[in-house]
């Protein structure tokens, strides 16, 4: 027990004085923050984000406009709880209209509506139509996109693709690789032979055009992405047991337990996995920073999540022409977030590896 605690504190010791490792860490739990609770985050709360104000499209980052608030025809039928939000956000209750100017009289407000830089036209609106404030003051603080629709928004909104696809890809491949890679190492013979053919197989294919065959078997969507890259990682994992089970079942206590009658699952689950977690856990933030890279390509070239649900692949890909012109950060905003995040579990997997390092003193 005492040893157990010693190990686990001077594993935590030398995690902690890794500076890359926690500032992976750190930029990983402020993404998990944002992605459960983005939509009480993101100044557009509406579903996906995806607030269109065609008048303001493409515009920088920290422009300001005043928005007139005209309620909606279906606005006593959008209110939503808590939970609801949580999940999808909350349906807009009120359309924008873009005005650089307005007067307020008794009954109306007149208003120099905004069409595009140096061009206004006059319009007028009844009090009874808007809302309880009836002009409000936004700041883009990252720009608008092409269609008008809140860039920090979106890139809050489109983390919670990138995590989840890590995560379900994650535990996907941790499960089928486990399975696979200790079967292997532990029964060998036939049983390792007909594992390790069917782990040259998928490795010998590309894991991009594998990915693609299983999409476009699977359908273009949210969920069939993660099916489709957590099908194409496992090999990495499988390959990784099997070398670990093969070195730890030639141990005494693996010997033991074999003496003692113990069955294959019990010395499997028990007493050889929580032995070997130590490289599991490094190439598990491997893969998902993989992840979220295939999922941006994925989505890059379409076959990946759909408009209007963000990602920040999807991103790109609407706003990638921008590059060539005055405003290229519309496409370099969301291309610098997934570099960030891969970052992030790439440092934290390094910190991982080294503080696992069982040839260290304690």
């Amino acid at each position: 027990m005492f040893k157990s605690y010693t190990y686990k504190s001077a594993f935590i010791k030398r995690l902690l004085k890794n500076k890359g490792a926690v500032f992976g860490t750190v930029v990983i739990l402020i993404a998990f923050v944002a992605a459960m609770f983005a939509y009480f985050i993101a100044p557009d709360n509406s579903p996906y984000a995806n607030r269109i104000i065609p008048e303001i499209a493409n515009k920088k980052a920290g422009f300001t406009i005043q928005l007139v608030q005209i309620k909606k025809d279906s606005a006593a039928a959008t209110h939503v709880n808590f939970f609801e939000k949580l999940l999808n956000g909350e349906p807009d209750t009120y359309s924008f209209v873009p005005v650089v100017s307005y007067s307020k009289t008794t009954d109306s407000i007149i208003a120099q509506k905004f069409i595009d830089d140096g061009i206004t036209e006059r319009v007028s609106f009844s009090l009874s139509q808007l809302a309880a404030i009836p002009v409000i003051e936004q700041k883009f603080t990252l720009g608008t996109d092409k269609f008008g629709r809140d860039i920090a928004s979106r890139l809050i909104v489109g983390t919670r693709v990138s995590l989840s696809v890590g995560l379900i890809t994650v535990i996907i491949s941790l499960t089928i690789g486990i399975l696979l890679g200790a079967l292997a190492g532990y029964f060998k013979g036939w049983v390792d032979d007909v594992i390790m053919w069917l782990i040259n197989v998928i490795w010998s294919i590309p894991t991009l055009l594998l990915v693609f065959a299983i999409t476009l078997l699977l359908g273009k969507g949210f969920w069939q992405v993660f099916i489709a890259v957590g099908l194409t990682m496992w090999v990495n994992v499988a390959r990784l047991v099997r070398g670990q089970v093969l070195a730890v079942r030639e141990l005494e206590y693996i010997e033991a337990t074999r003496a003692l009658g113990f069955s294959y699952t019990r010395t499997i689950v028990l007493h050889i996995l929580p032995n070997i977690l130590g490289p599991v856990m490094v190439i598990a933030a491997s893969n998902f920073a993989s992840a979220i890279v295939i999922e941006a390509g994925l989505s890059f070239l379409g076959v990946g999540v759909q408009p209007p649900q963000p990602s920040w692949g999807l991103m790109i890909k609407e706003n990638y022409n921008f590059i060539i012109t005055n405003n290229p950060m519309l496409a370099l905003e969301p291309g610098i977030a997934i570099m960030l995040l891969v970052l992030a579990f790439n440092l934290l997997g390094n910190g991982l590896r080294d503080a696992l390092n069982v040839k260290e003193k304690i």
